[in-house]
């Protein structure tokens, strides 16, 4: 009997299951049955002819060669929805402008091959890229000096401003590599280190600042940045210590030897990474965006931060695609 071909389905549900550890939870992105979603795991396993998934754990987690295919999956994947996603960007829109903003946490791999995308789709448009710190962003988005931004989701909605939820980016500590404090130690002040604090000007800063205040903790004021890079670079020398998130961490790759993670002690936090969209005519971009991120966040970030630090597999973590959030 010959062998079925390597169904695209089968490689969709095993990615899915492999983000999320549930075939629950796997039915309900998918829109598919429980077993439907296990019939598929059963099929490509069968075809490869060696166990992906543990099947015997909860949540499920990846065997050793689970996780070599996953990597070609995501490749493999990502290049087919980008495809689709320039072919479908090339067809039904007729954009004159586009004016777009993304975050300055993306700029080194994921931002760049954004641009390439819809500058290669919308030829005819007028595209318009900014990198930006959130808040800035969120200005632009206000007072319609912008389409379409990519940022993090403040405390407040934003007026006529449609958001797609994209990433769930948790708070960690960033410490150097071989420091034997422990992550309660840090967050009490008695690791010796300072704090490298985010400028509290910025969305981020605040949210962390926010956090340290309602636990109770009280470090000083020594040190506070504007710049990832900069707070990273101190620490890879052993000069501090940061609240932080992983898709940060990644960015940081040449200092990432020197960098470890810890999980923020006591009450989790994180924050959203999302698209907003100020113009009407953007929302299809939007969702084109959408898909190309989310499998480039999973290539370039997710992935590569849960196989270096299995505690963050339930962390971080894309948002489940759902209808956007409504405008307010």
């Amino acid at each position: 009997m010959n062998r079925p071909q390597l169904s695209l389905k089968w490689l969709e549900v095993f990615r899915t299951v492999a983000q999320s550890g549930s075939l629950q939870t796997t039915a309900q992105r998918l829109g598919l049955s429980i077993s439907t979603v296990s019939h598929h795991i059963q099929q490509l396993e069968n075809h490869v002819g060696v166990a992906l998934l543990d099947h015997g754990r909860r949540p499920m987690v990846l065997t050793m060669q689970g996780t070599m295919f996953l990597r070609y999956t995501e490749e493999a994947m990502s290049l087919l929805d980008k495809a689709q996603a320039e072919l479908t960007l090339s067809s039904p829109m007729n954009l004159r402008q586009l004016r777009f903003a993304m975050i300055e946490d993306f700029e080194n791999d994921i931002g760049p091959e954004i641009t390439r995308m819809l500058a290669a789709a919308l030829p005819r448009c007028r595209f318009t890229h900014y990198t930006r710190v959130s808040h800035d962003i969120l200005d632009l988005l206000r007072n319609r000096d912008l389409d379409l931004g990519v940022a993090m989701q403040p405390q407040y909605a934003l007026q006529q401003v449609t958001e797609y939820p994209l990433l769930r980016d948790p708070f960690v500590l960033a410490v150097p590599t071989g420091a034997d404090a422990s992550a309660e130690d840090y967050v009490s002040g008695r690791s010796g280190l300072p704090l490298l604090r985010y400028n509290r000007n910025q969305i981020m800063g605040s949210m962390v600042e926010a956090q340290l205040t309602r636990l109770r903790f009280k470090l000083d004021h020594t040190f506070e940045l504007d710049s990832t890079s900069s707070i990273m670079a101190l620490i890879a020398q052993g000069n501090g210590w940061a609240i932080t998130t992983p898709s940060n961490y990644m960015r940081a790759r040449r200092f990432q030897a020197q960098i470890t993670l810890l999980p923020f002690p006591r009450r989790d936090f994180a924050r959203t990474i999302s698209i907003f969209v100020a113009q009407s005519q953007a929302h299809n971009v939007a969702r084109l965006v959408s898909s190309a991120m989310r499998n480039l966040l999973a290539t370039h970030a997710i992935t590569p931060a849960t196989e270096a630090y299995p505690w963050l597999r339930e962390r971080f973590q894309l948002i489940p695609e759902d209808d956007p959030s409504p405008e307010s």
